[in-house]
């Protein structure tokens, strides 16, 4: 197969290209150190954000089959060669005018801080140096520490300031960062392609054809409906790329509008391809009158009762338009009369009523609206139906109020969602071929712009809708079944809080280990264990007839301490969320909705026990929801564990999530944002950064879905400058450009996309040999980092780090569903050469699931066949 690439459209407003290669700084030559100086590339003057044709694609791996393009011309330059390279004599730490330790950096900017030499700051000034204040409570982590020691200094290590050097990049430019929102539409080109893929089963195909249609809506709803509100307010503020929010909107719709056009490209096919199995989406005008007939009597007994018909005309004003109904615009008159009169009719998809109507006895279907549009003489008898036309609206999704001010949170939520129903719509879209004069009609009733905010779509719309067909029991047109695996060391038989004393920590990768028989066990035994004194609890997804409800109560009627803090605001499960936190609080347990003016977003439980030596804390911390629907496909990281040090942690976390005091609280190993989380990260690229210059191999890895914070890219843009090696996966949105020669050579930034949804965070520092991992709720996305109560945690055990290093070289070694970013925003999937496998992340760590149970099994057995 060859090679499949995804460009962008509109990703960036590319400058003039002569002009930006020859605006490139000339840097140091590298040429006195032979060891160091790398081969000069051969640079396309023509696309200056393109991989010289003489070097690999830093993106792939070696044996990977992708194409090579070029990027910024690298002036000759190899950042781990000259000055930047070389190591750099260590800083001597002051104590600052209270006695806290920070990181001080040459003594010609110490001078120009404490203002001792007045010389001094001039010549720092003149040099472009800047001292780095380093974070408050941050101190050096031991050269040779093999561990996360269980007390971990707050907000991570205090590097030792390297000498600053001025950077031939300003990264203020625009240039160096992709827009947020085009990138996360290119995130849904690659989902497509999985729907274009001949290696996806063909119904998985079908499902991500509905999932990309439901991304589509969900981005309108709230990215589109976010950036209008900015332009009706008149702020003209640019982002970290240079875009204004109406230059946003624009250059959304269009990727948008072809994002459409592949999608209903992909649907011909697939639907073709189901055709030849048997599989059928029929056009009313082509069944055979028996069929037609069987139609009308379904639609008669099922349908016509649901329907509410509605004028439109001077007596009745312009009806309402539910968010993402489909609606019909049906043209009518009395048989001796010209004049024309409107009405609108909704489609009531939903509530047990399905999209596509089964015809006969095998698997052909109609879709609903077909067989309204051909039977409506029974809505409107006596009358000549002139046309009938579909349309569909969607509305804004942020109608968030100022927490601060409500007296009930509960209150406000409530009412937000009833704003939202009514919230203004930002987008309609309507059949192909509707009336000139209908369609401006509509836009000007729903006070749209006609050019920009109006779609038209040929065939059908609404394809999330084929989630109902993909589900069809056909399983060769499905992926192969998949069953989560127990956790080898969560022994059924035995005491779960036993198990976890003895092992003091384990790591759960969801969905390849059963959430049913770690996480729920976990919470099932805490609520029936009489040893069990307190639950505490976060929730900010769940399933509302999940079993992590049903224990939480089952604990309570038991007699225990359960507090549970709901996030309430949690986007489109406000209404569940509100449902449930009532159920709770009926049930006795404690219920709160966190800290005023930040959304709780990381995933805690604390279970106390009283055990043999006195009372014990048993903690779970992840990356995802507890939520058993998603937990089956969406894949992500848990520590379960009765570390001492990280137990207190969560414990003082939960004091702060129930009372929102900002009293001093002292973390030693889990790092909360917003106080703590960014500035670890900060600090430990620049410790990072420190040790590269002194002693090479420098190496961070992280793995998230979205890198969007404009400090955390600059940093590692930093990070690479020096020569340190940064290996970034990042599921969708990526303010970062990889490969640019100078600049980003030493990153490469890929994209899993494949069976399930990549949902973990897990971030990696070599720090010198003395590695550290950690876990995270948090994205590096600004929103996460300053406005959400998120957590960082360590892992420590050799044997749980090991199982992450073996995450990170699926990654590596993925041929199938890895893509590799590109300078300008593209992206580039790789295939597999002759000889390999060609299997996806997913599958390996399905196969890696099973082997360790099966290794497990077999140690298990061996002391009985002695």
């Amino acid at each position: 197969m060859e090679t499949k690439t995804v460009v962008p459209l509109n990703i960036e407003r590319e400058e003039n290209i002569l002009q930006l290669v020859n605006e490139l700084p000339i840097l140091p030559d590298t040429a006195a150190d032979p060891v160091q100086a790398p081969q000069v590339p051969t640079v396309d003057a023509d696309n200056p954000f393109a991989i010289p044709t003489s070097v690999q694609n830093d993106a792939a791996t070696p044996g990977t089959r992708t194409e090579t393009i070029a990027v910024l011309p690298q002036a000759g330059v190899d950042r781990k060669g000259g000055k930047q390279g070389r190591p750099q004599a260590k800083s001597k730490a002051a104590k600052g005018a209270k006695g806290a330790k920070t990181a001080k950096g040459s003594k010609v900017a110490k001078d120009a801080k404490t203002g001792k030499d007045e010389k001094a700051a001039k010549v720092a000034k003149a040099k472009g140096e800047k001292p780095v204040k380093a974070a408050a409570g941050v101190k050096p982590a031991k050269a040779g520490k093999a561990k996360v020691a269980k007390a971990k200094p707050k907000g991570g290590p205090k590097p030792k300031q390297p000498v600053t050097e001025e950077s031939p990049f300003d990264l203020s430019e625009s240039r160096w960062y992709l827009n947020r929102e085009l990138t996360w539409l290119e995130f849904n080109r690659r989902v497509l392609h999985e729907a274009m893929d001949e290696r996806t089963p063909l119904l998985e195909r079908l499902k991500f054809i509905a999932i990309v249609s439901s991304n589509l809506d969900e981005f309108t709803m709230k990215r589109i409906g976010g950036l209008k509100q900015q332009i009706g307010a008149g702020l003209h503020d640019l982002t970290l790329d240079g875009r204004s929010p109406r230059q946003q909107v624009l250059e959304c719709n269009t990727s948008v509008r072809e994002i459409e056009t592949v999608k209903r490209e992909a649907f011909r096919v697939v639907r073709e391809l189901l055709e030849a199995k048997g599989i059928v989406i029929e056009s009313y005008d082509t069944l055979a009158p028996k069929d037609k007939k069987q139609l009308r009597e379904h639609y008669y007994k099922n349908i016509y009762p649901l329907l509410t018909p509605q004028s439109i005309d001077p007596a009745h004003p312009f009806p309402f338009i539910s968010n993402l109904s489909l609606n019909l615009l049906v043209t009518l008159r009395y048989p001796k009369s010209r004049e024309h009169s409107l009405a609108r009719v909704k489609v009531p998809v939903g509530l047990g009523t399905p999209r596509f109507i089964r015809v006969g006895k095998g698997d052909h279907f109609v879709p609903l609206e077909q067989v309204m549009m051909n039977n409506l003489d029974m809505l409107f008898p006596g009358m000549l139906i002139v046309s009938c036309e579909i349309f569909r609206v969607t509305r804004n999704a942020n109608t968030e109020k100022d927490e601060e001010e409500a007296d009930d949170l509960m209150s406000m939520i409530e009412s937000e969602l009833k704003e939202r129903k009514f919230a203004p719509i930002v987008r309609l879209e309507i059949g192909a071929g509707m009336e000139p004069l209908h369609r401006g009609r509509l836009a000007a009733e729903l006070e749209l712009d006609e050019e920009n905010d109006v779609f038209e779509v040929p065939g059908m719309l609404a394809l999330r809708d084929l989630f109902e067909m993909s589900r069809l029991d056909y399983p060769r047109l499905h992926d192969p079944p998949h069953h989560p695996v127990d956790h080898p060391g969560l022994p059924a038989e035995r005491n779960i809080f036993h198990t976890i004393r003895d092992l003091g920590s384990l790591l759960l990768q969801h969905p390849y280990v059963s959430f049913s028989t770690s996480v729920e066990r976990f919470l099932r035994e805490a609520a029936n264990d009489p040893k069990v004194r307190a639950i505490k609890m976060t929730l900010y997804r769940t399933s509302i007839q999940g079993r992590i409800i049903d224990a939480l109560v089952q604990a309570a009627q038991n007699g225990k301490q359960v507090a549970v803090v709901v996030e309430l605001k949690a986007r489109f499960d406000e209404a569940t969320n509100i449902h449930l936190a009532e159920v709770m609080e009926e049930a006795g347990i404690h219920v709160t909705y966190g800290v005023v003016g930040l959304k709780t977003h990381c995933k805690v439980i604390l279970v106390v026990r009283q055990d043999y030596t006195g009372l014990k804390r048993y903690v779970h911390i992840g990356t995802g929801n507890y939520h058993t629907e998603t937990a089956r496909i969406y894949s992500d990281i848990g520590l379960i564990t009765c570390d001492e040090v990280i137990a207190q942690d969560v414990t003082e976390l939960f004091n702060y999530l129930t009372t929102g005091f900002t009293a001093k609280r002292n973390y030693q190993a889990v790092m909360p944002a917003p106080k703590l989380l960014k500035k670890a990260l900060l600090s430990r690229i620049e410790r990072e950064i420190e040790l590269h210059r002194q002693s090479g191999g420098g190496w961070l890895q992280f793995k998230m879905n979205a890198l969007e914070d404009g400090e955390i890219v600059k940093a590692l843009y930093q990070a690479s400058m020096a020569g340190v090696k940064v290996d970034l996966y990042v599921r969708d949105t990526c303010r970062l450009r990889p490969g640019v020669p100078g600049l980003s050579d030493h990153i490469r930034v890929v994209s899993i996309v494949g069976r399930f949804l990549e949902h973990a965070r897990i971030y990696y520092f070599r720090n010198g040999g003395a590695e550290e991992y950690f876990i995270s709720s948090a994205d590096a996305m600004k929103r996460n980092l300053e406005a959400r109560v998120e957590v960082l945690c360590p892992v420590t055990a050799p044997e749980l780090t090991a199982e992450l290093r073996a995450i990170f070289d699926c990654y590596d070694a993925d041929r199938r569903s890895a893509w590799d970013m590109r300078p300008d925003g593209s992206y580039l999937q790789r295939q597999p050469v002759e000889g390999e496998s060609g299997e996806g992340t997913h599958q390996m760590l399905i196969a890696q699931a099973q082997k360790r149970l099966k290794d497990a099994l077999k140690q298990k057995k061996k002391p009985l066949q002695k």
